[in-house]
């Protein structure tokens, strides 16, 4: 396994939509064992393919508190969501050290293909819910920080370019 690079806000390549999978093969199967790796070294619930420039309908995450419960998601789809809705905080591994609340629904039916390319569903809620929803999110070229105002969405974005820039001459 190896471990990939996770783009950074606001690089604009976290601003693609992604492609469906046509087959779970040998190649996607590593991608998502590599995804796997990447989240659990980066200390991240989820990752979405976007996430490490690869632009394919693809979704890795473990909320739990053993961290050994892995879920693949490939081309998942909401096919139900609540009416009621939780106000939870965010952070994301592409815009490391930045949190705030978004709104999502409080539970969620997904269905997707998984590592094997058999078919699942499942219902999900709480954690679980808000990430599955926040790594799709990024498979339609769309970052948490975009639900927030554009005066913070300005300051996280400075903060993001300052940071990258001192990291370039660290180099």
């Amino acid at each position: 396994m190896s471990l990939l690079n996770i783009l950074r806000y606001p690089d604009p390549r976290l601003h693609t939509v992604a492609k469906p999978v046509h087959e779970v093969d040998e190649r996607i199967r590593t991608l998502v064992d590599d995804m796997l790796a990447t989240m659990y070294a980066a200390d991240g619930v989820g990752l979405a393919a976007t996430q490490v420039d690869v632009h394919e309908q693809v979704i890795v995450l473990d909320t739990s508190e053993s961290r050994d419960r892995p879920r693949v998601l490939i081309n998942p789809e909401i096919v139900e969501r609540s009416d009621e809705t939780v106000l939870a905080e965010e952070g994301c591994l592409s815009v490391p050290l930045v949190y705030d609340k978004v709104p999502r629904h409080a539970r969620v039916t997904v269905q997707a293909l998984g590592r094997d390319g058999a078919l699942q569903r499942f219902d999900t809620e709480g954690l679980e819910a808000v990430c599955v929803q926040h790594e799709m999110d990024h498979l339609r070229g769309k970052v948490f920080v975009e639900y927030l105002s554009s005066l913070k969405r300005d300051r996280i974005k400075t903060r993001m370019l300052k940071k990258a820039r001192e990291e370039a001459t660290r180099v």
